[in-house]
């Protein structure tokens, strides 16, 4: 249980669901939205990017400051990359599938279509777009869905293109892979109605819900993202990036609200100490033959050691705000965005090879006293003064409580400082593609995958459990296939759930087999050229070589049905090897005898006809 009351604290949360669309093309362009290994990529190319000024004349805070880190864009390219996603030619019209399918999501949420969808760009310069900027399309607006505190309203549905995948840090900068850029992403934003961790964690399971209901959205890590945006009465809206896992949301929202409130505490705090922020100095003299390491090395190097006194600060920098984070890391966030390592303070030191003398000496150097504290980085001096010079903006900040920013979303449910929040200055229009006019009149609703579990069971007489496997799964689309093509849904919900489950346990790699391996395999069986014990071998057999198909891994790996006479001779075979035993237990042989003539005929012959004729030997010999 959280130590807060939420009602009394004011919370209010908002989520912001990103989801990429199993279109066959991409949003602006014609080519694949398949993903590829980085190792895949035909060539590289280098961009550097620059913030512009909206049609008012103004600069988007966020880009200005992602600006300041100057840095070279490597983008891997691919034999499937085309000019549009290298930004050397205009984007194509809007993807047709793609808008058909935001429409059947808007249906699940009772929105209502813009009259006219017009592209606007999105400014970005953290090198994720080749143009420096995202599209971004507002479809529909004024939903709802239901949790059991209530309704939460949807604010609007938005088609956008997926950004590029970061692939690894450079020395110059970043790295980048073009496969994902442009996937068309549905972007669902609900109003601030959400008033609790366990109510922001049921309208992101809600949500999920519905956009697999239309069988046209990706599966898998990294396909979907949620951003949650949290404050409290006394705090301010922070949006935080990147929520990978929906398990994680509840615990997002709990420690940010705890975050939160404990960054008021400390505003109080410091306003009855009257705290205030000094001057930054240059004190790399007090650190003059160190036995600090990383100072050391900053120094050796030609750099600069930075400081800044934080008056009435003694003892609040080491404060934990969160788990394992402390005010302090709050600062030390904010020098890295400059290009620090991080900072030390003076209510961890001496630590780190830094002395008591060597702390006494820089109180001294800026005048701190006992109540005070001071924060300071090493670095290379150019970055040593932009990022002290950050801290003390931060810390000045609270003073006043909680900055308004955008954080990104760490593993353990705690959050970083990346950037300011974005303004309207961010948003300008497309000129380059034509606006069009989202007709919802012909596309169908989609059934919701609770009703889809209740239709398995009743239609297609599948256990709840199995049923609701199939209509969760990622490949409900291919089971809804297999039925109308005449596979026996029993058979094909057990093989796409149980069977790939089973093999994937036994570290067979499934993940190589096609949907068209699948088909075929299955539809051997419905030919009555495979038993139904005979589709985990051939699964696997494909696994083996993936370039052959069905009926040639079934050849070469002998796994095609035998013919009754076949069956009959094997199992009088076992019954004869085992005759004591048949005369002594008589049908009570049967279990043991099972297994040894499914294993003699090694897949090929049906459990059922297996099990009829070996009662018929068995009866003939007791």
């Amino acid at each position: 249980m959280s130590e807060y009351d939420y009602d009394e604290l004011g919370l209010v949360a908002g989520l912001e669901i990103h989801q990429q669309l199993d279109t066959a093309t991409k949003l602006f362009c014609q080519c694949p939205t398949e993903l590829r290994e980085p190792e895949e990529s035909t060539r590289t190319f280098t961009r550097y990017l620059h913030p512009t000024r909206s049609e008012l004349g103004e600069i988007d805070q966020a880009a200005l400051e992602e600006s300041k880190v100057d840095r070279e864009f490597e983008y891997l390219a691919y034999d499937s990359t085309c000019l549009v996603e290298e930004d050397d030619e205009p984007p194509h019209e809007l993807d047709e599938e793609a808008l058909e399918t935001v429409l059947e999501i808007a249906q699940l949420m009772d929105m209502k279509p813009v009259d006219q969808a017009n592209v606007m760009r999105k400014l970005v310069v953290d090198g994720s777009n080749t143009s420096g900027f995202q599209r971004s399309t507002l479809i529909a607006t004024e939903g709802e869905i239901e949790t059991d505190d209530g309704a939460v309203g949807i604010e609007d549905l938005l088609l956008e293109e997926e950004s590029a995948q970061r692939v690894a840090e450079t020395d110059k900068g970043v790295r980048y892979s073009l496969d994902r850029l442009g996937i068309p992403l549905v972007e669902i934003g609900t109003k601030p109605d959400i008033s609790s961790p366990e109510q922001a964690l049921e309208a992101a399971e809600r949500i999920g819900m519905l956009l697999r209901s239309t069988g046209k959205v990706k599966r898998g890590l990294g396909t979907i993202r949620q951003d949650v945006n949290v404050s409290i009465a006394e705090g301010a809206r922070v949006e935080i990036k990147g929520v990978q896992s929906l398990d994680d949301i509840d615990d997002i929202v709990r420690n940010e609200v705890a975050r939160q409130a404990k960054l008021v505490e400390i505003r109080e705090e410091l306003a009855e100490r009257e705290a205030s922020i000094g001057e930054t100095q240059d004190v790399t003299a007090v650190f003059d033959g160190t036995d600090s390491g990383v100072i050391g090395g900053a120094l050796g190097s030609g750099g600069s050691v930075m400081a800044v006194p934080l008056y009435g600060f003694d003892g609040i920098v080491g404060r934990e705000v969160a788990p394992d984070r402390r005010l302090g890391t709050e600062f030390s966030d904010y020098a890295k965005r400059h290009g620090a390592g991080g900072i030390f303070h003076t209510d961890e030191l001496p630590a780190y090879g830094v002395t008591e003398d060597e702390v006494a000496d820089l109180r001294a150097a800026v005048g701190a006293e006992s109540e005070d504290a001071v924060a300071i980085v090493a670095a290379d001096t150019d970055v040593a003064e932009g990022s002290i010079e950050a801290v003390a903006e931060r810390a000045g900040v609270a003073l006043e409580g909680v900055p308004e920013e955008t954080r990104g979303a760490n593993d353990d449910g705690t959050t970083r400082y990346l950037r300011p929040l974005p303004g309207a200055a961010r948003m300008y229009p497309e000129t380059d593609v034509p606006p069009v006019e989202p007709d919802p009149s012909d596309v169908p609703e989609p059934e919701l995958l609770t009703e889809k579990v209740e239709r398995y069971q009743d239609e297609y007489d599948l256990g709840a459990g199995l049923a609701e496997q199939v209509a969760y799964g990622r490949r409900m689309p291919l089971f809804e296939e297999l039925v109308a093509e005449g596979i026996d849904p029993t058979l094909a919900a057990s093989t796409l759930e149980s069977t790939l489950t089973e093999l994937r346990r036994d570290d067979v790699a499934v993940e190589v087999l096609t949907e068209t391996h699948l088909r075929d395999v299955l539809g051997m069986v419905d030919d009555g050229d495979l038993p139904n014990e005979g589709v985990g071998d051939l699964l696997t057999a494909l696994t083996e070589d993936p370039d052959r198909t069905a009926a040639e891994a079934a050849d070469a790996e002998d796994l095609g049905g035998a013919d009754d006479e076949a069956v009959r001779e094997a199992i009088a075979e076992v019954v004869e090897r085992n005759e004591a035993q048949v005369e002594e237990e008589g049908m009570q042989a049967f279990s043991g005898l099972m297994g040894e003539c499914m294993g003699a005929l090694r897949g090929k012959a049906d459990g059922d006809l297996v099990s009829e004729l070996l009662r018929e030997e068995i009866q003939k010999r007791a």
